[in-house]
């Protein structure tokens, strides 16, 4: 890991942090100016949570619990005041708290683990995956996502001797679409499968990576996206040159992988081996972590099992869903 890189980004969290809390705070005393009552219950809030702590200090077990018995009734009386003032004046409770651009570690960097350990959170590991390995690959996914997605530019017609498939473009399209859904709902799931999208060049494979991509990392999943060829070239210089030791352990460890283009890399056995070994590791589930893959390419399962052989074809065929697109080139019927 980027040590420097994760001080600046670290720095760039603290500040956001303070201001999220600095902004909450005037506007809560925009608020208070002009509803009293409301400072005045939370007043009387923040002094209970004190008493609580002071509850330590009573020795005797049926004193301690009757007293904080009263202290929880009276603060349940007093939030039920509170909800009602803001009902009163349409005011959301949420609109009084800090806006935190992550919600699970509010915005620190850091989360508790269930080992009780503190560790980082996934959004910083995404911003450092998507500054040192994404850039821009993954730069779309606000635009390309299951929201924005157009069923309409894939052919309503089927047309067996062209396709060589009973169903229309668009009928495809919508049953790869729904899988992908389920695949993002299902994805701590160990049984549910990786995917493999197959298909010529335009027919929408990497906008739909980029739509299950948007919505796992809405759900605060980690995904790192790779050409195969840039991918291979890169493991080989991290084993040889050490220029990124950690690119390997990101390349097991992430959520979700997305190896885009594979059959377009230059192959020799050791980028063989490599390949097998990202594919077979993933399937594995090491560290007892679910990890998932996408894979498209312009092959076909033929020509997979052809230029890779039986090792990596079979973990293909036996681990992932396999998906054909086919149709016309939708860039075209987009730019009209």
């Amino acid at each position: 890991m980027d040590n420097f890189l994760l001080k600046k980004l670290l720095t760039e969290y603290d500040s956001k942090r303070t201001k999220a809390i600095s902004d909450a705070d005037i506007k809560r005393k925009q608020v208070y100016s002009s509803i009293p009552e409301l400072q005045n219950i939370d007043d009387k809030l923040h002094d209970i949570s004190i008493s609580t702590l002071k509850s330590m200090l009573i020795s005797s077990k049926t004193e301690k619990e009757l007293y904080l018995k009263n202290l929880e009734e009276e603060s349940n009386n007093l939030k039920l005041s509170k909800f009602n003032v803001l009902k009163e004046h349409g005011i959301e409770s949420e609109d009084l708290e800090p806006t935190f651009e992550c919600q699970i570690c509010k915005d620190t960097g850091y989360i508790t683990d269930e080992n009780s350990r503190t560790v980082l959170c996934n959004c910083i590991k995404q911003k450092l995956l998507n500054i040192q390995y994404n850039k821009s690959n993954i730069g779309n996914i606000d635009k390309e996502n299951f929201d924005t997605f157009n069923f309409n530019v894939y052919s309503d017609i089927p047309n067996k001797e062209l396709y060589s498939y009973d169903i229309s473009p668009r009928e495809n399209i919508k049953k790869i679409y729904n899988d992908s859904i389920k695949f993002v709902e299902n994805f701590d799931d160990p049984n549910e499968k990786n995917l493999m999208f197959l298909g010529p060049t335009g027919l929408g494979k990497t906008f739909l990576s980029n739509c299950i991509a948007k919505a796992l990392l809405d759900k605060g999943k980690t995904v790192l996206y790779q050409t195969a060829p840039v991918m291979l070239e890169s493991i080989i210089s991290s084993r040889f040159d050490k220029q990124d030791s950690n690119f390997i352990d990101n390349l097991l460890n992430v959520d979700l992988l997305i190896i885009d283009d594979l059959g377009t890399e230059t192959m020799n056995s050791m980028k063989f081996t490599e390949l097998f070994t990202i594919i077979n590791t993933r399937l594995l589930n090491q560290n007892q972590k679910i990890t998932k893959t996408i894979i498209s390419t312009n092959l076909d399962l033929k020509s997979i099992f052809s230029i890779y052989n039986e090792r990596i074809g079979s973990r293909l065929v036996g681990h992932y869903n396999i998906y054909k697109f086919f149709g016309d080139d939708i860039r075209f019927k987009k730019n009209k």
